[in-house]
């Protein structure tokens, strides 16, 4: 497929042809699901804990005797029938990541980028640089665009004045080719690629 590309000051760089392996597959929802859980559960923190009978710092004395009170039988009150007592099969620290091959998390990843194509929400710019680290710049020039809510993808590394620029604009970021992600891209409205990030890309996904 052919894209117009563009430069940030809305003007016309010629157009390029677009993988269509990569950026013309018909985007099915099931792929994209499931390699959205993948990155979700793996960046889940797993930190949730609570004491358990064990752990609980309370009395271990025994309540009462064993026999001849009329009552249940009970040892500590660190049990979790009792107030300040431990929790039942509380949650516990652990990773809730899961396995998911590569090569279906690529499958993913081409999936994402068709499915901005196909909404057309995909632009192709020129270069994403700038000769200084101002914002104002990059911000009027992302109005002008009608970028709102933008993920702005380079290639193997971002300009350092350009990144300086983005990260006090609310709503535009920027990322190497290599920290493309299937959650980062369909999150955001529009997907602005480089022309160097469409080369890194292709060639990573070929």
């Amino acid at each position: 497929m052919k894209l117009d590309v563009i430069k940030l000051d809305a003007g016309s760089a010629g157009s390029i042809d677009l993988a269509d392996e990569i950026f013309g597959l018909e985007p099915r929802a099931d792929i994209l699901h499931r390699v959205v859980n993948w990155q979700r559960a793996k960046a889940q923190a797993g930190t949730h804990s609570v004491l358990g009978k064990s752990d609980v710092s309370y009395s271990t004395k025994k309540i009462y005797r064993q026999k001849g009170t009329g009552g249940a039988r009970h040892g500590s009150r660190k049990a979790p029938i009792f107030r300040h007592g431990g929790v039942y099969k509380g949650p516990t620290p652990r990773s809730h990541a899961f396995d998911l091959p590569k090569k279906f998390r690529a499958l993913g990843l081409k999936h994402a980028l068709s499915a901005k194509a196909k909404d057309g929400k995909l632009v192709v710019i020129d270069s994403a640089e700038l000769a200084e680290a101002k914002t104002a710049q990059l911000a009027k020039a992302a109005k002008d665009l009608g970028w709102k809510r933008v993920l702005i993808i380079d290639g193997a590394e971002v300009n350092e004045n350009f990144a300086k620029a983005a990260r006090n604009i609310e709503g535009i970021d920027i990322l190497p080719t290599i920290g493309a992600n299937v959650y980062d891209i369909l999150k955001r409205d529009t997907l602005v690629i480089t022309k160097a990030g469409v080369e890194a890309l292709e060639a990573r996904l070929k």
